[in-house]
C-alpha cells in the first residue's frame, strides 16, 4: 500500500508538490488530466490552486479527486539539492 497525502502545494504550470506520511516528496504534473472529463475545470488557476488534502488523498471543490496512489506512483519524486550534487547532476539539469 502507498502511503497517503500529507501536504500538498500548487506549482505553477498545473503541478503539484506533494508530501507523504513517509518523508518522501513528489512533483505530480496534472496537465495530462487537464482535457479529461471534469479534470478540465482546472484549466481556472483560481480553482487549482484551491486543492487541500482530505482523508489522505487529494481534493478541490466540487468533488475533483487523485487518489493517494496516482499521486505516488506516477508522481516524480524530489531530490534534495545536496543529493543532486552528490550524484553528480547540476541543480538545473
Amino acid at each position: 500500500m502507498n502511503p497517503h497525502v500529507k501536504y500538498v502545494r500548487p506549482l505553477d504550470d498545473y503541478e503539484l508538490e506533494v508530501s507523504f506520511e513517509n518523508g518522501e516528496s513528489r512533483r505530480f504534473d496534472v496537465k495530462p488530466y487537464l482535457g479529461r472529463g471534469i479534470f478540465v475545470r482546472l484549466r481556472d488557476l483560481a480553482l487549482f490552486r484551491w486543492v487541500r488534502v482530505i482523508a489522505g488523498s487529494i481534493e478541490w471543490p466540487g468533488g475533483l479527486d487523485l487518489s493517494y496512489d496516482t499521486l505516488y506512483v506516477d508522481g516524480q519524486p524530489n531530490i534534495a539539492p545536496a543529493l543532486e550534487a552528490e550524484q553528480g547532476h547540476a541543480p538545473d539539469d
